[in-house]
């Protein structure tokens, strides 16, 4: 506050702050009035750090009271006299006699500051004639400032007072920009129960967070380990302020004590966090434990008319465990001498209470839970999900799970649903262990059903009948009806059926022996059903019979997939006959115009071979084929061909252009005109057959050869080293129109030379292009071998062509 001497007037009005400086335009009265309001806003502020600053000092003033003795006049000079020969302040040797005789969690941070701030201070001591120790807590050296925020929380009367004393006095020099204090639910829910830094109208509408819903504070409650967040944009998660800082970072702190989490602190910067170092982790962690201690002793508000809201103790807990039909125990925390939590005590077991060891309740009863149960922090992870339950609140269960006890180091084990809650300070364990029996009962109903399989016993003593579910369904009868007795059994079967169930009933109740039948039974509702029926008879002593049980079993799914089948291989094996016959047929066809060993032709100074090779597959008969034969005029007619297609179809045609061309070639004329008359023939023929051909005329007298194609591959020439295509003749295949002409060519052969015309089945492949293909039968006709019949036989045997097709060769070599 200023005083009559700092203004220079009397009665302390202060002249400097309502005019302007020489020069300067005087303030408005709006603006004297805003220079009023700051100024006591400073002084307020310089206020509260006073008072902090005092209340700190005063502590330490406590401390040298009790321990020197002396009464608070001394323990004030003491202090000063210390801080004088340490050289700090009164406020921060005030900090560390506190802390010394603390030995806390704050202890040990402020101290990690102490030790980092001392090598680099380079200010002198500062002088703090009042003893306050205002300026420093203002100023906010990091051990005081902690201190000083330790000090306001727990002055605090509610959490919203603790979360404006953590952002002034600890986070705000830290950069944070708001705080927000998170109570957790029982159910898993996070309740805003202190914010500061944040809108008002932010924080209302952040009050209350449901269960399940992932934000940055229930990151930091399920994963319990602090969350530190670089930029929250990053994330992606939902949180309060999130508009206000959207590129912020952010720090979620499970604020928890004797290992149950009671909530979360959230502290919020306005740009993206870096990393921080050490210091600054354990000063951000110890105030998350000064939190807790805070939400400890938090009781939620209660709306107006509503009652009062009671967490239900160990006690109350066990009255409801008691009321539970399943087994249930009522644990409560059990911490070491650190306050840690180190086991849970099974502070009470309901009178459903099972043991998968089958202990006495009174023996589990009282024990800590790791003791009764070693083997609950193994594999199924109980203990753990107990754990979790009560540092989080949030429910936990589960179906199917292994329960194991060890006792006298034997492992027992059990399968049981299990359900964790957390109620006040307490934990209820539901578990429900599986009857084996019980279980094995519903597999067997459960395999009854998808079966079609209904059982029954009768009594032949007695007269009394049983039938299960599944039999009154598949006999098509109400479950309230009387079941039938064996003897009546003819009465709901098809006639025809009467003599096996006859012998059925003769085995079973005359011979006394298990016996079965199948029979069609009529049901009420006029379904007819195919059933087998398996019986037995029980004797007692002395060999009379008892009763006789047994089981009926619905086939006429199988009944009917029989009859299907076997319809299906009577029109498969005559299908297959079918097929076998039409290929003998076109096999035969085949063969009898082109016999697979043909005898060559005997030409002076010439070879003739030729070769035909079948497709892999008998059904699939193919159209190749080939021809030599020797003319009238002493000329040969060599000609391959390849009719589209496989089959009856494609042979018979093969048959007609083969026989057509051998007729035309009697005439003399040349192979372009053989092949021009061949053209009309194909496309004559019914069903619009097309086939590809190559026909040549050779002379021997002058050893040349004149040849035209009709769309086929061309004839290969072998000639000493070299092999290669002869120059390609236009030439369409034959049958595609009605009329086409063909361009003939003449080659000279000469002592050595061979000739091949073969079909495409030879080289033919899936993979590859036909001229890589012809390229591939170019290097495999080099070098030729010594006859003509082992030269063709070299190139069946080293055909690459993978299309399963027929393949005819033609080879002559001049002598």
């Amino acid at each position: 506050m200023s005083t009559p001497e700092q203004s220079g007037e009397p009665g302390g009005v202060v002249r400097r702050e309502a005019s302007a400086p020489v020069g300067m335009t005087p303030l408005s009265p709006v603006g004297r009035l805003a220079a009023t309001v700051d100024r006591l806003s400073r002084e307020v502020r310089a206020a509260q750090a006073e008072a902090e600053g005092r209340a700190l000092i005063e502590l330490a003033k406590g401390i040298l009271v009790a321990r020197l003795g002396c009464g608070p006049a001394e323990a004030a000079r003491q202090l000063a006299e210390l801080a004088e020969q340490s050289q700090v302040t009164p406020l921060e040797f005030a900090v560390d006699v506190i802390n010394q005789a603390a030995r806390d969690r704050v202890s040990e941070v402020t101290d990690a500051f102490l030790a980092a701030t001392a090598a680099v201070r380079t200010a002198a001591p500062g002088e703090d004639p009042d003893g306050d120790g205002a300026r420093e807590v203002a100023a906010g050296s990091p051990a005081v400032r902690l201190r000083a925020a330790e000090s306001g929380a727990l002055a605090a009367d509610d959490t919203q007072a603790v979360a404006d004393a953590l952002l002034e006095q600890a986070l705000r020099p830290l950069g944070a920009v708001a705080v927000a204090v998170w109570a957790a639910g029982y159910d898993g829910s996070l309740t805003l129960v202190g914010s500061a830094g944040f809108p008002p109208a932010e924080a209302d509408r952040w009050r209350y967070v449901p269960p399940d819903v992932a934000t940055v504070a229930r990151r930091g409650l399920t994963e319990r380990a602090a969350q530190w967040i670089t930029s929250l944009a990053e994330t992606g998660l939902p949180s309060v302020g999130r508009h206000q800082y959207p590129d912020g970072g952010r720090v979620a702190l499970p604020a928890g004590t004797g290992g149950r989490v009671h909530g979360v602190l959230e502290i919020a910067w306005p740009v993206p966090l870096s990393p921080q170092p050490p210091q600054v982790v354990r000063q951000v962690e110890a105030l998350a434990e000064l939190c807790a201690h805070t939400l400890e002793s938090y009781t939620p508000p209660r709306d107006a008319g509503q009652e009062p809201r009671v967490v239900p103790d160990a006690v109350e807990l066990m009255e409801l465990a008691d009321g539970l039909h399943d087994p249930a125990l009522v644990l409560v925390p059990h911490l070491d001498a650190a306050g840690h939590l180190a086991d849970f005590r099974i502070q009470h077991v309901n009178k459903r209470f099972m043991d998968p060891a089958g202990r006495p309740r009174a023996v589990v009863g009282g024990a800590l839970l790791l003791e009764a149960y070693p083997m609950a922090a193994g594999d199924s992870e109980l203990f753990r999900n107990v754990e979790r339950v009560y540092a989080t609140g949030e429910p936990f269960r589960a179906r199917h799970m292994n329960l194991t006890a060890l006792v006298d180091q034997v492992p027992l084990s059990a399968v049981a649903d299990i359900s964790i809650s957390r109620h006040g300070n307490a934990v209820l364990l539901i578990w429900r262990i599986e009857d084996e029996a019980a279980r094995l009962a519903s597999l067997l109903q459960h395999a009854q059903r998808l079966g079609r399989i209904g059982g029954f016993e009768e009594n032949l003593l007695t007269g009394e009948i049983t039938w299960n579910e599944q039999l009154f369904d598949l006999y098509g009868r109400p479950h309230t009806s009387p079941p039938v007795p064996l003897e009546e059994l003819a009465a709901h079967a098809h006639p025809d059926d009467a003599v096996a169930i006859g012998r059925f009933l003769r085995t079973l109740l005359h011979h006394r022996r298990p016996a079965s039948a199948a029979f069609r039974l009529r049901r009420p509702d006029g379904v007819t059903r195919h059933v087998r029926v398996v019986a037995e008879p029980v004797l007692d002593t002395d060999d009379r019979l008892l009763l006789v049980r047994g089981a009926c079993q619905d086939i006429s799914a199988q009944h009917w997939t029989e009859v299907a089948l076997a319809a299906t291989r009577d029109q498969l094996a005559h299908t297959e006959q079918q097929a076998a016959e039409r290929a003998r047929l076109t096999l035969q066809l085949q063969h009898a115009i082109m016999p697979p060993a043909q005898t060559p032709l005997r030409v002076p100074d010439l070879q003739v071979a030729v070769r035909y090779r079948p497709a892999e597959t008998e059904q699939l008969v193919g159209g190749d084929w080939y021809d030599a034969v020797m003319l009238p005029g002493g000329r040969v007619l060599l000609c391959v061909g390849d009719v589209a297609g496989h089959g009856i179809e494609a042979a018979t045609s093969m048959v007609v252009l083969r026989n057509a061309l051998r007729g035309l070639a009697v005439t003399g004329a040349g192979p372009g005109q053989l092949l021009s008359w061949l053209n009309i023939v194909a496309h004559h023929l019914t069903g619009g057959v097309t086939a590809t051909a190559v026909c040549g005329l050779y002379d021997p007298a002058r050893r040349t050869l004149r040849w035209a194609r009709a769309g086929h591959l061309p004839p290969v020439l072998v000639r000493g080293p070299g092999a290669e295509p002869l120059p390609l003749v236009r030439g369409m295949l034959l049958g595609a129109v009605a009329e086409a002409g063909y361009e003939e060519a003449e080659a000279q052969l000469a002592a050595g030379d061979t000739l091949l015309m073969y079909t495409d089945g030879l080289i033919e492949r899936r993979d590859r292009p036909v001229e890589e293909a012809l390229s591939q039968l170019l290097s495999t006709v080099r070098p030729t071998p010594n006859t003509l019949d082992q030269h063709l036989d070299r190139l069946l045997t080293y055909s690459r062509s993978d299309t399963d097709d027929d393949t005819c060769l033609v080879g002559i070599r001049v002598g």
